[in-house]
């Protein structure tokens, strides 16, 4: 075993006996509070999402290694999503026109309401029933400005979305909405939306999901974090979403918003502005 004789009568030593029940001990305390993060607000939490949640909610500051160490010793576990190669949308129509991919990918530009990404994800609740979730995210700020929630994947769904972003003042003159290439989207009808907004159109290249990658994130992160597998009408479906959008936007910490959460990190940017 190559432990030494000295090694291993100290091992067993009253001194070092003790050593290891006062670390268990601490140990202990430490999951306690680790948990307290890890259940805040009923979501579910890796390790730097439970390290923002003490800092920004309860004022306590842990090393990532520490809470790694401790979330794996106590069989604490942190969801991981799978990559789903089900495709979302269908393509776009041959009548429906196409926009130039103005972004770039430059999704961070300093200002908070410039750069708008928006997609739909279909989520499975109930006895196999499905719903439909449409957001709109400022890419600044992560912060989501709009979101609807529908049963059907009609052009509605877009439709509603944008007419809720209309609330939001902070927009920029200069303010561009990003997208695939869904049908939504090239819709006419859509376009002219948008147009009379006032805002500009962007739209990924074909089959590239690169060029909308924090919007993909959010949705990721959203099924990771919600229950809707547990709601059995679309009413429970609703409740968990419009409860989760709360909790994302003021509560949740960003490891890349200064630990912050989407709008008080908004809130900063036009401070310093």
């Amino acid at each position: 075993m190559e432990v030494s004789r000295s090694g291993y009568y100290r091992h067993f030593g009253e001194k070092s006996k003790q050593k290891r029940a006062a670390r268990e001990q601490a140990d202990e305390v430490v999951k306690e509070i680790i948990l307290k993060a890890y259940h805040f607000r009923g979501r579910k939490k890796g390790a730097r999402q439970i390290k923002m949640t003490l800092e920004n909610q309860y004022g306590i500051t842990y090393n990532l290694k520490r809470i790694r160490r401790i979330m794996k010793k106590f069989d604490i576990i942190c969801p991981i999503r799978k990559a789903n190669p089900a495709r979302r949308m269908a393509k776009a129509t041959k009548e429906h026109r196409t926009c130039e991919n103005t972004l770039q990918r430059e999704f961070k530009q300093g200002v908070a309401g410039k750069v708008l990404l928006t997609d739909i994800t279909y989520l499975t609740y109930g006895n196999g029933k499905r719903a439909y979730l449409s957001t709109i995210k400022d890419a600044q700020t992560n912060e989501i400005l709009a979101y609807e929630v529908s049963s059907s994947l009609g052009l509605e769904i877009a439709m509603n979305t944008l007419r809720k972003l209309k609330k939001h003042r902070h927009l920029m003159t200069d303010a561009f909405i990003h997208s695939d290439q869904g049908f939504h989207y090239t819709n006419p009808k859509y376009q002219a939306a948008v147009k009379k907004m006032g805002l500009g159109q962007s739209m990924s290249r074909r089959g590239n999901c690169w060029d909308n990658a924090p919007q993909e994130s959010f949705f990721g992160h959203f099924k990771d974090e919600t229950n809707i597998k547990d709601c059995e009408t679309m009413e429970e479906v609703r409740r968990e979403i419009k409860s989760y959008m709360t909790y994302y936007n003021h509560y949740r910490g960003q490891w890349n918003l200064k630990k912050l959460p989407p709008a008080e990190y908004r809130r900063q940017l036009q401070q310093a502005a």
